[in-house]
C-alpha cells in the first residue's frame, strides 16, 4: 500500500492541522465560545444562542468531540457538552509553539 500525504508530516502538525480544520468553522468558532463564556456543560442551549438546526449544531459537536476539544455525556435524550481542559491545553500548546517561533524581522523588506 502507498503512502498517504499525511504520512510525509510528523504527528504533530498532523494534529495541528486536525485541530485547524475543527477551528476553520464559524460555527465551531461559536460553539467553543459559548462553551468557554458558560464555563459549564451546555444542554439545548446552542440551538436557541447560534440559531441553526440541531442536526446542524450535532455535526458540528461531532466535529469538535472528534479532535476531543470537547467532551460531552449522553443521558437518555439529553446531551452535555464541556470544553475537555487537557485537550484544550494540548492543542493551545501546540499552537504556541508555532506562534511563539516567529521573531519579528529587522527593518528590512524580504518582498
Amino acid at each position: 500500500m502507498g503512502v498517504t500525504k499525511t504520512d510525509l508530516f510528523s504527528e504533530i502538525q498532523n494534529d495541528i492541522a486536525k485541530a485547524a480544520k475543527a477551528f476553520a468553522h464559524p460555527a465551531r468558532v461559536a460553539i467553543i465560545h459559548y462553551l468557554l463564556k458558560t464555563n459549564a456543560c451546555v444542554n439545548g442551549d446552542l440551538v436557541q444562542e447560534l440559531g441553526l438546526a440541531q442536526a446542524t449544531i450535532s455535526q458540528h459537536l461531532r466535529e469538535l468531540k472528534d479532535i476531543g476539544i470537547i467532551q460531552g455525556t449522553i443521558e437518555g435524550a439529553s446531551v452535555s457538552y464541556c470544553i475537555n481542559s487537557t485537550r484544550w491545553n494540548e492543542i493551545q500548546a501546540q499552537f504556541n509553539e508555532i506562534f511563539n517561533q516567529y521573531t519579528t524581522p529587522p527593518a528590512v523588506k524580504c518582498c
